[in-house]
């Protein structure tokens, strides 16, 4: 028992050995930690008073700096405001010295104005007494002479503005002219064209003289259907190996020779093919008229013309006027009118295209009646054509026009059919023509002499006097006009003129 005791006291004693032990231990561990944190507290308060010293010696130092900055600032402000007060008392001083020289300048003006009030009374006294002395010796008062000058005045002045006027008006027409010389002579040499020759009547060269009767037919039945069908003439004359076609509608003269050669060549030749051939003709000369279009709007850049328009125009590829081409002279005409209308101002794609289009109504005058003019322009109209373009079309034959562009057009339309050639044939045919003129006068009895003269335009003819009396000489002249008519295709009128001339001659007798 006492041995269990003394092992529990021993047991117990140890355990409190080791409880203060363990104690004396902790104690001094945390003595140790306390000293190490105060030493680092003492540390951070000696680094921030040396911090705070630093901000304090900068802060002194910016607020020096920005104190000696302020007071240089101030110190020049003070002498800008002394060199402005300097500027200014110099100026109030020049203003009190002018205001002093002024004030003597209007005394010195109050006094000569006094002196010219005393003048001008004297001047007003002087001048009353001259006119009092002038109307006594006139017989006019002042109001009446006047009235006399100022009529004479403007008599004067009306007759130096109508010589002002009329020099100016000179001047202007002098220069206009000029101008318009320069803008025609720069728009023909720019463009050249070919000239097409007029044939107002086909001829077609057969294989041979057995063609021809085939192409006639029994008892004519060939010649009859293709008359019928395509609505021409065919002049079947003595001249071997050919045959004419004549017509008055250049498409259909057209189709008929187009028909004919394919007859001449097909050989089969009878009514119903003739009919067949025909068709195809037509179709043919249809796609020739649409190409010719084309081409001639593409030839000109003329852009917005619809199908109608465009075939319309190719039409004339088959119509001639005065031995022109009608295509051919509306594609000059519209690259004249460009040109002129370029070099006045105007719009030169409106004056091209009015130009090319001023003749369309050539191609339905054998369909519509009345003026080709105004059938193009009711054409352009309805095909929506721009307003400009419709009156230049209308107007261009007119005398009196109401736009620029219509004498626009009518000038190019006169140059185009002035251009030497422009309206004539070749030089051999032109030889030609006039040689059968004067071949068909010569042909008559009694003729000794015949001349044609003015292109064509009058023949000269010369008879015997003992075989033409002059009841024979009204005779022949009608007879060899009426030839001439039946022969000969001749534009415009020709004018026959028969001269018969007698001559006596008697002699007083002979020389020594």
């Amino acid at each position: 028992m006492n041995m269990i005791i003394a092992v529990i006291v021993s047991v117990l004693a140890s355990g409190l050995v080791g409880a203060a032990a363990g104690y004396i231990a902790r104690a001094f561990f945390a003595n140790g930690e306390l000293r190490r944190t105060k030493d680092a507290v003492e540390g951070q308060l000696r680094r921030a008073e040396s911090r705070s010293r630093e901000i304090l010696v900068e802060a002194k130092e910016g607020a020096l700096q920005i104190k000696s900055e302020s007071q240089q600032s101030i110190n020049n402000s003070l002498r800008d405001i002394q060199r402005q007060e300097t500027q200014l008392e110099t100026r109030e001083d020049n203003l009190r010295k002018q205001n002093g020289d002024l004030k003597r300048k209007f005394e010195e003006l109050e006094s000569k104005d006094k002196s010219l009030e005393i003048e001008r009374d004297k001047v007003k006294k002087i001048d009353s007494q001259q006119v009092e002395a002038l109307e006594k010796i006139s017989n006019y008062t002042a109001v009446e002479a006047k009235e006399i000058l100022i009529d004479k005045t403007n008599k004067d002045i009306e007759f130096e503005l109508a010589k002002l006027y009329k020099d100016a008006e000179t001047e202007m027409y002098d220069q206009a002219d000029e101008k318009a010389k320069e803008i025609l002579a720069s728009s023909m040499q720019r463009f050249a064209s070919e000239v097409v020759g007029e044939s107002s009547v086909s001829s077609i060269e057969l294989p041979n003289e057995e063609m021809k009767g085939r192409i006639i037919g029994r008892e004519g039945r060939n010649i009859r259907a293709l008359e019928n069908f395509t609505g021409v003439d065919l002049i079947v004359d003595e001249e071997p190996k050919s045959i004419s076609i004549s017509c008055f509608d250049p498409i259909r003269k057209q189709t008929a020779v187009v028909a004919v050669n394919s007859l001449i060549k097909d050989g089969r030749i009878h009514p119903a093919r003739i009919e067949e051939l025909v068709d195809k003709a037509k179709n043919e000369v249809n796609r020739e008229i649409k190409k010719a279009g084309q081409k001639a709007v593409f030839d000109t850049n003329i852009k917005g013309l619809n199908g109608e328009i465009i075939e319309l125009m190719g039409r004339l590829k088959f119509r001639y006027s005065y031995g022109e081409n009608v295509l051919q002279h509306s594609i000059e005409v519209g690259r004249f009118a460009g040109i002129i209308g370029a070099q006045i101002g105007l719009d030169e794609e409106i004056c091209k295209t009015a130009g090319f289009l001023h003749d369309l109504g050539k191609a339905l005058t054998h369909e519509i009646e009345g003026p080709h003019a105004e059938i193009g322009a009711d054409v352009a109209e309805r095909n929506n054509l721009p307003p400009t373009v419709v009156t230049a079309i209308r107007e261009h034959h007119d005398r009196e026009m109401s736009c620029a562009e219509s004498y626009v057009v009518a000038a190019a339309d006169a140059i185009s059919a002035a251009r030497p050639g422009a309206r004539n044939d070749s030089l051999e045919r032109y030889i030609e023509r006039l040689t059968a003129l004067e071949e068909i006068a010569l042909a008559h009895e009694g003729v000794q002499k015949c001349y044609a003269i003015q292109a064509g335009r009058e023949v000269r003819v010369m008879v015997d006097p003992d075989t033409i009396n002059d009841i024979k000489a009204s005779s022949l002249a009608r007879s060899i006009s009426e030839e001439i008519k039946q022969k000969l295709n001749f534009p415009g009128q020709i004018k026959i003129i028969v001269i018969r001339e007698t001559r006596a001659v008697e002699t007083t007798g002979d020389f020594n």
